[in-house]
């Protein structure tokens, strides 16, 4: 995990984080991939993914499988439908730095540094 994003999990006390039920299907579902891009051991992996699991409020699609088709029509790419989706429902911004999802105008969409200078207060 970069830094930047390390920081934000040891400031997420500052901010309830909401994650779609399946983030944890793609953690174990990619493992091999994470580990490799930021150069983890598995027991490395395993205490991020117990992190990510302590910090993060999950919830599962039934709760805001409504806003699933509007988020199919404003998402750029499939895999972001239900962060979108839960974003809508939550009336809250996405935490993302992916530039397609950024141009979309159903919610806002923070970057990491952008989320950094939210908790650390110096918004913008």
């Amino acid at each position: 995990m970069p830094n930047q994003k390390r920081e934000i999990f040891v400031l997420s006390g500052k901010v309830t984080l909401f994650s779609p039920e399946f983030l944890l299907k793609e953690l174990i579902k990619h493992k091999k991939e994470i580990m490799r891009k930021f150069r983890l051991k598995n027991e490395q992996f395993e205490l991020t993914a117990e992190l990510v699991k302590a910090v993060v409020r999950f919830k599962p699609l039934s709760k805001f499988e409504e806003y699933i088709d509007l988020a199919k029509r404003h998402s750029p790419d499939v895999g972001d439908v239900q962060y979108l989706a839960l974003a809508m429902k939550l009336a809250l911004p996405l935490w993302s730095n992916d530039k397609a999802l950024k141009r979309q105008s159903m919610v806002k969409v923070l970057s990491t540094k952008e989320v950094l200078a939210f908790l650390s207060g110096n918004v913008q």
